[in-house]
Order: C-alpha cells, then structure tokens, then sequence
C-alpha cells in the first residue's frame, strides 16, 4: 500500500516555536515523516532544520539557551527600521544552513513571507534558503525587512500563520497543522462598558540618562524589556502581532481546516521566553504523540494499493530568495 502525501503547517509563535521540534521528533519516531513541510516565522526555522538533516543541531542550540545568551544574540539597532540588525542570528544559521537551495531539498520546503506596501503572501520555494528564513521570521519593527527580488519582506504570520494552504496547494492528501496558539480559550472576547479611567500605574516615569553610562544602559533595557507592571517596547510588538496572528489563523483555519491538529499547550510560556525550549519540546512532542493513532487512521484510509496518489499541480512560481 502506497502511502498518501503528507503535509506538515508549522506555525509562527516565536519562542513557543521550540514545540515544533518536539513535534518533529515525534512523527519521525512514529515512521511518520512529513513529505511536504511550510512554515511561517519560527515554523520555517524549525521545518528548514528538519528537511536540511539540522534538527539536532536546532535541538542542542534552544536547550543550550539562557537568558544571558539571548540576550547576547540582541544587536541592538538605532539606524534601521527594526530594532535589531539580527546579524548575530543571521550567522548563526549561516553556520548551520549556507549553501541549501530550496528547490535543491530532499523534502518539499516552502517559508510564507509577507510583502510590505501589498500585503502580499509570498511563498518561497526556491533560492537561497537563509534568505528565506531571513523573510519568514522578519518580526515588524524588531526585525528589519528583507529584499527579496525588490519585494521588501516580513513575517508571514502577519498573513498566513499555519501555512496549511501552502501544503495542499503542492499536493499534500494529508495535512497536519502544529498549532501554537490552541490553548487560547479566553482570548478573543469583547469588554463591554468599559470606563475611561485613567490608571497612574500606566504613567512612563521614565528619566533621562546623565553622564553615566550604566544609567543609559538601565534605561534602555527597561524601555525595550518593559518595567515592573508595565510592558516593554519588544512586548507591545510582539504582543501586536500575536493578537493579530491568532485572529487571522482562527478565520483561516476555519475556512480552510487541516485534517489534523496537533496543538501544543504553550500559551503560558512567553512569546520571548526563548529560554524555555526543554518545556516547550517537551509539550510539542506530548502533542503529537496523543495524534499519532488519529494521523496512522487517516494514512491507512487514504492509502492506495500499488501506486502512490497522485500529486497536485505546483502553483504558479512566487518570487525566488537570492
């Protein structure tokens, strides 16, 4: 019996993202590899290292992570139009991925970016796989944005952030979605008559640095971190767009679900809680591992007999990564 095509939607989340590695790891324990993989944001990381045969290095470098080595990766940038230049990040996957080619992968690999100015959901599939890495994970405003063949690039979660589209659009029969944000359940709601009052708690009490430099140094990790009850320049970002990414993936998956969830719990864990990879591997794997039966019913019911389904056309070509 031939085994029907198998899509993995690896979805954005930033630091929850480390679930996706115990995903991986758990269908490729159950004989289950996915044949096509799309991912978005911290879901493309995590999909590239498992076509490229780097996962185990992805795996080593988030158990090996620290609140001081993260904060060694932040190349703070006062010139550009992020507010990290991210070359310290870049070089890191450099050493790990310089020279794949996507189209030249053993796997179907695709990363969803978002075009600036358009809006435009920009699959690449083909190029330089760093540069599309680069594009994926390009958060607004943290990181800056990617010129890819003169389309300026950021994240795609901002458009499509569980590419499960992207994986039936390149023939998968089956598609399995790596959820980060099922646990939400009290997201979303509406706060009737609220009044405005406003809360001296929220007040910036912020001061200019003097001559001394620790003061400015303070100053400036307590605008970017956020203070103690009042959140920083990162998270107002962040928390932005994960506000915005949990709507649009709730419309999206509505109208276009995948035949398998495997939703990690990590809403506690923080969107910068980079530190945090062993617990958030640990929930993706226990994740995936309770959808095994349900994804080996689903290969055993679409499986056919001596031949393997049949693949669906590729989509017209999207703008390659150089």
């Amino acid at each position: 019996m031939a085994r029907p095509t198998i899509g993995l939607a690896l979805g954005g989340g930033a630091a929850r993202g480390w679930a996706h590695i115990g995903v991986l790891r758990s269908l490729v324990a159950a004989g289950l590899e996915p044949d096509i993989v799309a991912g978005t944001s911290i879901g493309a990381v995590a999909g590239a290292c498992y076509v490229t045969g780097k996962l185990a290095a992805l795996e080593e470098f988030a158990a090996t992570l620290t609140r001081r080595r993260i904060f060694g990766f932040l190349d703070i940038n006062f010139a550009g139009s992020g507010l990290i230049t991210g070359q310290r990040l870049n070089a890191r996957l450099e050493n790990h991925l310089k020279g794949f080619s996507i189209d030249k992968l053993p796997r179907k690999f695709v990363a969803v970016a978002t075009e600036l100015g358009t809006g435009h959901e920009v699959w690449l599939n083909k190029g330089d796989l760093v540069t599309a890495l680069q594009a994926s994970f390009a958060l607004p405003g943290i990181f800056r944005p990617v010129l890819i063949n003169g389309r300026w690039l950021i994240d795609g979660a901002l458009v499509n952030p569980i590419p499960v589209s992207v994986c039936r659009a390149f023939g998968a029969r089956i598609v399995i979605a790596a959820n980060l944000s099922c646990d939400g359940f009290s997201k979303g709601g509406v706060i009737h008559d609220q009044e405005a009052l406003a809360d001296p708690r929220g007040e910036d009490d912020a001061e200019l640095p003097g001559t001394n430099g620790r003061a400015a140094v303070h100053l400036l990790h307590r605008q970017i971190f956020g203070r103690s009850g009042a959140p920083g320049m990162s998270a107002v970002m962040m928390d932005a767009i994960n506000i915005t990414q949990d709507r649009i993936a709730r419309s999206r998956l509505a109208g276009d679900p995948p035949d398998i969830t495997i939703g990690p719990k990590t809403g506690h864990i923080g969107l910068f809680d980079f530190h945090r990879a062993n617990e958030a591997m640990a929930l993706g794997a226990r994740a995936a591992e309770a959808q095994l039966e349900e994804i080996r019913l689903a290969v055993r019911a679409l499986s056919t007999p001596g031949m393997a389904d049949r693949q669906a056309p590729s989509p017209p070509d999207q703008p390659v990564a150089m």
